[in-house]
């Protein structure tokens, strides 16, 4: 017996499937993919985290079930990384759970707090947790833009006046996954005062708030007064030192949506790993010089990987922070869509990037590329991309021609 789920009803073909099948089938055949697809950091994770995981683990104690709201300590190192990095006042027992990665942490809290029909404020295009974590608990998904400008405020106002029922939640994510773009103090405060008199809470992503390129750090929404009241931010720390699999985030702010994501996950998991959530909370504490090294080499890689796609002919701009490039799809092809030309690149250039439909609609005149290939990698990609862009009416035709099952 087979029955449809409701929930599986509600979620649509994962884009990236497809792509990786062709990467899959291409590996397979002894083909070399430059891979730019998934965000996953290629560099170890700094050694000190990595010793202090294994000396605890050494402790026969630390395998028990630990705590799922976080142990202590770690709960104290994201409060003194508040303090330190923004200014701002985290207390440890009320206004901040360890999360087993962001992702784990934004799905939960959607259950929580999403009842059937609750009309839900996301941003596209978004990293797709922050839509189908809310479409999984029953909410409907209104769309807002990512831009930071009057577009987004003029967006936000008419979902709260044609909406039924009105709006409950919006989700912000700066530096933006896909796009890269950064918002600075001024729109945080002017999202509170608007949300605050609607009665909206806030999701804030800051998961990327430690991989910028320029002298200003972006800020945290925490810092303006009175976000506490209707705002909770998640990060994360696996692109700050290299620990995505280590599955470690953190929810803070807002106590009582803390306090929902601390029940649900209280029925859900016995949180992370002891020693890993100690390993975690001796990276908050110790030396941050790794994150600086960090940051140098994605801006290395950045630069590297915009220009040379600029001298090959595929103007993308330079982002100015995360460890992504968004690049709008070159003229020429901007007619397949970002799936097939994703596809088309894989096949003909050997080289793997993300398809932006992957992102919501909004994203598919673009594909995201992942700073997660050496430079020389890098160079050898953009050779390719060179050669693919300079025969593009050959693979165009040739392109059409397999469409139509021409010999």
């Amino acid at each position: 017996m087979e029955q449809e789920f409701h929930r599986i009803r509600r979620l649509p073909p994962y884009v990236f499937a497809e792509v990786n099948r062709m990467k899959a089938r291409a590996r397979a055949a002894g083909e070399d993919i430059i891979d730019f697809g998934m965000g996953n950091p290629d560099q170890p994770t700094p050694q000190h985290i990595v010793d202090k995981l294994c000396e605890t683990a050494n402790n026969p104690k630390t395998h028990a079930y630990s705590n799922s709201r976080g142990i202590p300590g770690l709960r104290k190192a994201l409060s003194a990384y508040y303090e330190r990095r923004w200014d701002v006042s985290i207390d440890p027992e009320t206004e901040c759970i360890v999360t087993l990665g962001s992702k784990e942490g934004l799905a939960n809290l959607a259950s929580a707090i999403t009842s059937p029909g609750d009309v839900i404020l996301v941003p596209n295009p978004s990293y797709p947790i922050h839509q189908f974590g809310f479409i999984i608990a029953g909410a409907a998904v209104r769309n807002v833009p990512v831009s930071t400008g009057e577009e987004f405020f003029e967006s936000l106002e008419r979902a709260v006046n044609h909406s039924v029922p009105k709006p409950s939640l919006l989700v912000i994510n700066y530096p933006n996954n896909p796009t890269a773009e950064i918002a600075d103090l001024a729109f945080y405060e002017a999202v509170v005062d608007y949300c605050r008199h609607h009665g909206i809470y806030v999701l804030s992503d800051v998961a990327y708030s430690e991989i910028y390129f320029d002298d200003n750090p972006p800020p945290s929404m925490l810092q303006v007064k009175g976000a506490k009241d209707i705002c909770v931010e998640f990060t994360s720390m696996s692109k700050t030192y290299n620990m995505p699999g280590w599955r470690i985030g953190f929810a803070a702010g807002n106590p009582h949506l803390i306090a929902a994501l601390t029940r649900i996950k209280s029925y859900l998991d016995y949180g992370a790993f002891t020693p890993i959530q100690v390993a975690a909370a001796a990276a908050l504490n110790g030396p941050q010089d790794c994150v600086d090294a960090i940051r140098a080499l994605y801006k290395e890689r950045r630069d590297v990987l915009i220009d040379g796609l600029g001298a090959a002919g595929w103007d993308v701009p330079s982002p100015p922070a995360t460890m992504f490039a968004w690049a709008p799809l070159p003229p020429a092809f901007a007619h397949l869509g970002s799936l097939e030309f994703s596809k088309l690149l894989l096949r003909e250039a050997q080289v793997a990037v993300s398809p932006g439909i992957g992102f919501g609609e909004h994203g598919d005149g673009h594909v995201r590329l992942a700073l997660v290939e050496n430079e020389h990698r890098s160079r050898q990609a953009i050779r390719s991309i060179k050669k693919f862009m300079n025969n593009y009416q050959d693979v165009l035709e040739d392109a059409e021609k397999r469409r139509a099952g021409s010999p």
